[in-house]
């Protein structure tokens, strides 16, 4: 059984598409077979992973129902990661659906044609519309990123009321998959601070590893490059191997 899983926080700035980037790439590395799906029609984790912004390969059709997924799945130059790529045309999306109705279940429906993988990973728009929606709905667990910073935690409990209401109303087995820290700083109290009041709101369900602050996972996507490609022995790269490891630990004891 796949894991289909949402990396989303309507907080934007929080590492979210880079979680994606580099995490899909280091549960491929880890000889996981992994799909992303690019819902945000910034498109920033079609082009960090080295993608052109194709209209034609695009989840536009996919979910506009003209298109099937395997005729624009795309390979990444990572063996076992292929992505279904975003593009500006998606922005789109959300009027036209919200004008046709019954747009609900369209991403779901998409991804039981795309069996074989081991990982699925979405990444949504930093809001809470129909596209969120949408990849909250098609998933079984969400991935929360949180930023080390001092409002860390603020917009949390609408998450949560957001993820109740689709439970109740669309997706029974929706589930919280765990917390990542990112962009944490280890010379700074607040850093600190942030983790262990978040742990005390999530208790357990926090990773233990925590991503840095690294320049070279910033400079990255400007290459069109995850960061085991672009600097594999930086300390962004360790953080991600090392939270791709712990994530297979984790769900090999469920």
């Amino acid at each position: 059984m796949n894991h289909i899983m949402t990396v989303f926080n309507q907080k934007g700035g929080v590492g979210k598409t880079t979680t994606v980037v580099n995490l899909s790439a280091a549960l491929a590395l880890l000889g996981k077979k992994v799909l992303v799906i690019d819902i945000d029609p910034q498109a920033n984790t079609t082009s960090g992973l080295g993608l052109d912004k194709l209209a034609e390969k695009s989840i536009y059709g996919v979910i506009k129902g003209s298109k099937k997924p395997q005729e624009v799945i795309q390979h990444t130059k990572i063996e076992n990661l292929d992505i279904i790529g975003s593009h500006g045309d998606v922005a789109g999306l959300e009027m036209d659906l919200a004008i046709e109705g019954n747009w609900q279940y369209r991403l779901k429906d998409a991804l039981e044609n795309c069996p074989g993988y081991d990982y699925i990973l979405i990444d949504s728009p930093p809001s809470l519309g129909i596209l969120s929606l949408m990849g909250l709905i098609a998933s079984k667990e969400i991935l929360l990123p949180i930023q080390c910073e001092y409002y860390a935690l603020e917009g949390v409990g609408q998450l949560f009321n957001t993820i109740q209401l689709v439970k109740e109303n669309y997706n029974k087995d929706l589930d919280l998959n765990g917390v990542v820290m990112t962009m944490y700083d280890g010379r700074t109290n607040l850093s600190t601070q942030v983790v262990e009041n978040v742990k005390d709101y999530f208790s357990t369900m926090v990773y233990q590893t925590t991503i840095p602050r690294n320049i070279k996972l910033a400079e990255a996507p400007s290459y069109g490059q995850d960061i085991f490609t672009y600097a594999p022995k930086s300390a962004g790269a360790k953080a991600y191997e090392s939270l791709a490891r712990e994530m297979v630990k984790g769900e090999a004891k469920k």
